[in-house]
């Protein structure tokens, strides 16, 4: 299959664009610099050069693939209204290009605000609608476009994706805890976190892109839910520093804009998803990750 892949030099990306060749796959890689291009080339990936402003490129890239994923974002903390929009926009460029063609169309998502109380599971909806939504409620764009002849596939991620050099929010966490001196969690610390290695995650949009029925979403989920306070404790560890509690409504003033996310409860069920299509993680908990040293290079 010849893949179109959006986000093919970032973290998930670059996994995933390994996990295509290592399956037999040809891909084609959106790059936004001469780094990404270079280092997509010398993977044997053939690039386009664009970003998720480039609609022509995106539609280009659509138009000559047998199979789209989408994994790139602004990620724009400064300017969220701008990332959601550009997300948006991007998912409805690639749909309409792959309208009535019954190609496979993978999109990034998340758990994040899926459920309240409890673990998240495939048969939530995402709750996120137009383009003033976070990620301009992309996911719901898609797989309306599951009845006009696109095979539509939500990849839900997990808050963390981690592995050796990580640099999402667990990164973050670990930089606040270098900063202050101390390994915080949020309250009791008894929230959770759902958490996925991103050699697992990989595997999954891959078999994903294959497999999937049409309408799935689909849940990047190797550990339902792990303790906030046990990641700190893991990081306090790591870091020989002192674990302490910080009240919630301290907490963006301790840890900044991730204050806000670590304080919720983001843990999410993969059984559905284990079930469709045979998927089983195997790669290191984030506990087994944060205690290797991946984080503290």
């Amino acid at each position: 299959m010849r893949v179109f892949v959006t986000g093919a030099s970032g973290w998930i990306g670059s996994a995933t664009v390994d996990e295509l060749l290592s399956a037999g796959h040809d891909v084609v890689g959106l790059a936004r610099t001469e780094s990404s291009a270079a280092a997509l080339e010398a993977k044997g990936v053939a690039v386009l050069r664009g970003d998720l402003d480039d609609l022509d490129a995106l539609r280009k890239g659509a138009a000559d693939a047998d199979g789209v994923i989408h994994l790139a974002n602004k990620h724009d903390w400064s300017n969220p209204a701008a990332s959601n929009a550009a997300e948006r926009a991007a998912v409805e460029a690639i749909a309409e290009t792959l309208v009535d063609t019954q190609r496979p169309f993978v999109l990034a998502s998340g758990v994040a605000g899926l459920a309240q109380g409890r673990s998240s599971t495939e048969e939530d909806p995402s709750p996120f609608h137009g383009p003033d939504s976070p990620r301009g409620g992309s996911e719901n764009l898609a797989l309306a476009y599951d009845d006009r002849g696109v095979r539509v596939v939500s990849a839900r991620f997990a808050p963390t994706v981690h592995g050796d050099r990580d640099h999402g929010f667990i990164a973050y966490i670990v930089a606040t805890a270098r900063a202050k001196g101390v390994s915080a969690y949020i309250g009791d610390g008894a929230n959770r976190w759902a958490a996925v290695h991103r050699s697992d995650a990989a595997r999954l949009v891959r078999i994903g892109l294959e497999q999937a029925p049409s309408g799935s979403r689909l849940h990047a989920v190797a550990e339902e839910g792990v303790a906030t306070k046990a990641i700190a404790e893991a990081i306090g560890r790591g870091l020989d520093l002192p674990v302490t509690s910080v009240a919630p409504d301290d907490a963006v003033d301790h840890f900044g804009f991730i204050g806000t996310f670590f304080a919720m409860n983001l843990a999410a069920s993969s059984a559905r998803t284990r079930e469709l299509l045979g998927w089983e993680p195997t790669g290191p908990t984030l506990i087994d990750d944060i205690e290797a040293g991946a984080y503290f290079h």
